[in-house]
């Protein structure tokens, strides 16, 4: 399930990529599949070494051509990023920012490693959902390494423009995922016995497998009103 689309990027075959924050892979999957050259960086030694994993497991099932495209799992901090200036065509950074005090300076890093010219998506939790979820329970957010701010679009985007960034756009996703989670919070954040959030997981999974029209639909008219993320893009303004 991807919350950046990576058309609106602009990701082509050959590009360099950088998904900061990988977490499990998702985004960085999908890109090699695209035929992407991708370096995903989490801080979690767990995270990284599942995707590098994936990542093997995929070029052995015939899903990504070996010599043709790179791919690399890296553990790293996102204050400091391991990589030369303007080195990425593209950067991704999904549900990240949140968790990171200095999110200026992580920002700051995001643009010095790509290129002038290249393109990035930065997705976070929605300010409307959030507050809900935050009013709801303070497990959803006060636990380590977890949420610790909550981002209005304009503070956002003014963040990411004082670092050199140009906001080209932005979308909503995941408009069936608030209310799994406003009922989450409501019964406990760890409860999955409830029935209801069993039946709710349920659909979620139908729809991630199996996307139907139905729920595709719901999605479609519900992501603009109570999406759980925004997804903002950005370029790198060419050098004089």
């Amino acid at each position: 399930m991807l919350t950046a689309n990576y058309d609106r990027l602009g990701l082509r075959p050959g590009d360099s990529i950088l998904d900061l924050g990988c977490g499990f892979g998702r985004h960085a999957f999908e890109a090699a599949r695209r035929g992407a050259n991708v370096v995903a960086l989490d801080a979690g030694r767990d995270e990284v070494e599942g995707v590098a994993a994936t990542f093997a497991a995929m070029v052995q099932a015939g899903e990504l051509a070996t010599g043709q495209l790179h791919t690399a799992a890296v553990q790293g901090d996102a204050l400091h990023l391991p990589f030369p200036d303007g080195v990425f065509d593209r950067v991704i950074c999904s549900e990240v920012l949140e968790h990171i005090h200095d999110d200026l300076a992580a920002m700051g890093e995001l643009a010095r490693v790509l290129r002038p010219g290249g393109t990035m998506a930065i997705t976070v939790p929605r300010y409307g959902p959030e507050v809900i979820n935050w009013a709801l329970s303070d497990a959803y957010h006060n636990v380590p390494g977890g949420h610790i701010r909550i981002y209005r679009r304009s503070v956002l985007m003014s963040r990411l423009s004082s670092v050199g960034l140009r906001v080209t756009g932005h979308h909503y996703a995941h408009g069936l995922h608030s209310p799994y989670w406003w009922l989450k919070c409501l019964v406990g954040t760890t409860n999955e016995s409830n029935r209801l959030v069993q039946l709710y997981h349920r659909l979620l999974v139908w729809d991630i497998m199996k996307a139907p029209r139905v729920t595709r639909r719901a999605e479609w008219i519900l992501s603009p009103l109570i999406g759980k993320s925004i997804i903002v893009y950005l370029s790198k303004p060419e050098a004089p």
